[in-house]
């Protein structure tokens, strides 16, 4: 009896590790997309005026890739929520793939609380956000 006991307690333990692990990653990757949207809404805010031309079209809103990324990165290291990430970088495929559109993708190491000794180097999680620019009256 004192044997069944003993490993039904050890199951529970293991239950308990597991999901504290997978909700830490959880937590941590939603800090991460909540960063990712404020960086790609900053972006996106960063437009320039685009040529009217001699067509008498409306202006609009023009996005380059790095500028997009410039200041995706300037919002991250303002950021003081930042400063809680692990090896947080903006990842190179931020930018504006057709010139309105800010594509910021960031990465991050997480470290769970109890079974850090087993990935020292932490789970390395990724978030993307997207933002459009776009010009009304």
């Amino acid at each position: 009896m004192l044997v069944l006991i003993i490993g039904y307690v050890l199951l529970a333990l293991l239950v308990t590790t597991v999901v504290v692990g997978i909700s830490s990653v959880y937590l941590e990757h939603k800090r991460l997309l909540s960063l990712a949207d404020g960086a790609s809404l900053a972006a996106a805010d960063s437009f320039t005026l685009g040529d009217v031309g001699s067509g008498g079209g409306s202006p609009a809103a023009v996005l380059g890739s790095e500028r997009v990324r410039n200041v995706a990165t300037d919002f991250v290291r303002r950021n003081p929520g930042a400063q809680r990430l692990d090896r947080l970088e903006v990842s190179m495929a931020t930018g504006s793939p057709d010139g309105s559109t800010a594509v910021v993708v960031l990465t991050a190491a997480v470290h769970p609380p109890v079974v850090n000794f087993l990935v020292p180097d932490g789970i390395r999680i990724e978030a993307s956000s997207t933002a459009r620019s776009r010009l009304t009256r």
